[in-house]
């Protein structure tokens, strides 16, 4: 328990100081975060990768690793060129791009699997895979590294563009700065943190029916609401400091309080989504954590499960109210 705490402490200093860096370090601040969040990326899909491979989906693990690099490369670039040219679809542009160079990645990762084919018989061999051709190895393997890619890689980092948000000259943002960006990304940061939290101090304190037993044998239904109505609470207390700050005057016009709620609301339930998707992904490894990489927490993957489906849907919700 004492790790955990630990830990814990280690990554709310960490994010603290991220966000000096991010207000207080004009022009560039906010880039630090992209290298965070491009950092966690490759880890976890590293994490990921060894969690297919144990559930025998093997992948081609180096192009899982590298590719969110490409993913931050293509993002950033389609964030200065849209907000230099004042276009409006970068988002969706950059979106395009990395689907695309996915694809074509994958295309070529089964080309050269199914043209190795000394390599694969002798690879199908040392995994014992006898039942089937090189061919369909070759395309398991491909579909498998493109599962890897999407997820965590793909999704995580829509964080880039959560902690670019002011940039997109979009409805009602078109007259907000840097400080909105800020807020945003507190919102997507806390929501799986307070949910993950509140859900297992509830759980604990007040034990009851199990949520998924077949999943994730330690959640509960009491935990579950916990875990959706405390953020719900703390997330509106955040919302109600920050409009009373004069460069946030804009939320209250902007995005009401009961907006906020609602996106606050379903983000609890897309994080817990999150986590028992990885649940499922562990139980099929047969594994109870993605890696030791964060002592009393397990792997880096336990840590970010929620984030891979809060980043992209944070993004569309505060486009939504934008207009």
């Amino acid at each position: 328990m004492k790790k955990r705490v630990y830990s814990s402490i280690f990554i709310v200093v960490l994010l603290a100081m991220l966000f000096v860096l991010k207000i207080f370090v004009a022009d560039w601040g906010a880039y630090f975060f992209d290298a965070f969040f491009g950092v966690l990326a490759c880890i976890a899909a590293y994490e990921t990768s060894r969690l297919l491979s144990k559930a025998k989906r093997y992948n081609f693990q180096i192009i899982g690793v590298i590719f969110p690099a490409v993913i931050l490369t293509v993002n950033l670039l389609c964030i200065f060129y849209g907000n230099a040219n004042a276009d409006l679809y970068y988002v969706l542009w950059a979106i395009l791009i990395n689907v695309a160079i996915m694809l074509a990645v994958v295309l070529v990762a089964f080309l050269v699997q199914l043209l190795s084919k000394k390599r694969s018989i002798s690879e199908m061999k040392a995994r014992e895979i006898t039942n089937t051709s090189v061919a369909k190895f070759a395309f398991k393997k491909a579909l498998n590294t493109l599962i890897l890619l999407v997820y965590p890689g793909f999704f995580f980092l829509f964080m880039i563009f959560v902690n670019h948000i002011n940039l997109l000259p979009l409805g009602k943002l078109s007259d907000v700065g840097a400080d909105f960006s800020v807020f945003v990304l507190l919102t997507a940061l806390l929501i799986p943190m307070l949910e993950d939290t509140f859900a297992m101090l509830t759980g604990s304190v007040i034990g009851g029916k199990k949520l998924c037993p077949k999943i994730s044998p330690n959640k509960t239904i009491s935990g579950a609401i916990g875990g959706v109505l405390w953020p719900m609470l703390l997330l509106s207390c955040v919302y109600l400091i920050f409009s009373n700050i004069s460069t946030y005057g804009f939320l209250t016009e902007s995005f009401p309080i009961w907006g906020y709620l609602i996106i606050v609301f379903i983000g609890t339930i897309i994080a817990i989504l999150g986590d028992l998707f990885e649940s499922i992904l562990k139980r099929r490894a047969g594994v109870s954590d993605s890696g030791k990489l964060i002592p009393g927490h397990g792997g880096l993957l336990d840590r970010i499960d929620s984030y891979i489906y809060i980043a992209p849907y944070i993004l569309l919700a505060f486009l939504i109210f934008a207009f």
